[in-house]
């Protein structure tokens, strides 16, 4: 299928941020989930895009680098170790693929589309609902969300023995259908302009929420995420 109007001559890079270490779970990105490494879910289904130009992996280990490009994307460097701390922001690592990619290949692409591998749910076809949501709004930052189950406005916090609301308002919510409507950050898709990118921080501020169905938000942080996602897999195979 052929790319739409305006998107069809504009360069969208995806940028997958796969570090070698992992507290939670050893090599987790390169974890193997119902056959395949996590990875390889985020790297195939960015190749299925009717809109990304280029997939690019971000990451400082060798191992991670070769698997991906197994999978079909690029590793055109390894990423420096002072980026690749347990507290590393994801921002310079972005900047810094960014800034390789300008200086050592000419390569200046108009949009940037983060992929973390740890959603391994997230389908194309949301990569490209959000791209064109993304293009819709003249391209105001898009960060994918999902709608929570466990409402905040009937959580309690502990002082003590004693229960207090977590969120204080006069509003009594009675009925669940009463309560608003709250999402969560769900860490499938961030998209924003390079310029913006390199000069602030982009998903820190006003950005349009794209909504995701709960099927497709699963973030593999623990042990006992692979197993749901391998559940879910089975399920869908």
């Amino acid at each position: 299928m052929k790319k739409k109007e305006p998107i069809k001559n504009c360069q969208i890079l995806a940028l997958v941020p796969a570090r070698g270490g992992s507290k939670g779970v050893p090599h987790k990105n390169i974890k193997e989930l119902a056959g395949k490494p996590l990875i390889a879910y985020t790297i195939e289904e960015a190749r299925k895009s009717k809109y990304i130009s280029r997939i690019v992996v971000s990451t400082d280990d060798p191992r991670i680098a070769r698997i991906a490009t197994k999978y079909g994307a690029e590793v055109p460097f390894l990423r420096p170790k002072r980026l690749a701390k347990d507290n590393t922001p994801t921002l310079p690592v972005l900047r810094h693929a960014i800034e390789y990619l300008m200086q050592e290949e000419g390569y200046s692409p108009e949009v940037v589309v983060l992929l973390q591998p740890t959603t391994p749910l997230r389908t194309h076809k949301s990569i490209d609902r959000g791209i064109e949501m993304f293009f819709k709004n003249n391209r105001q930052t898009l960060i994918s969300v999902t709608q929570v189950k466990e409402n905040p406005y009937w959580m309690k916090v502990l002082r003590g023995r004693f229960l207090y609301p977590f969120i204080k308002t006069s509003a009594k919510y009675l009925r669940r259908q009463d309560l608003p409507r709250v999402y969560l950050l769900n860490g499938a898709l961030y998209i924003t302009e390079t310029r913006k990118l390199m000069r602030t921080d982009p998903f820190n501020g006003k950005a349009i929420g794209f909504v995701m169905d709960r099927s497709e938000s699963l973030d593999i942080d623990e042990e006992e995420d692979f197993l749901l996602a391998e559940a879910v897999f089975k399920k869908i195979s």
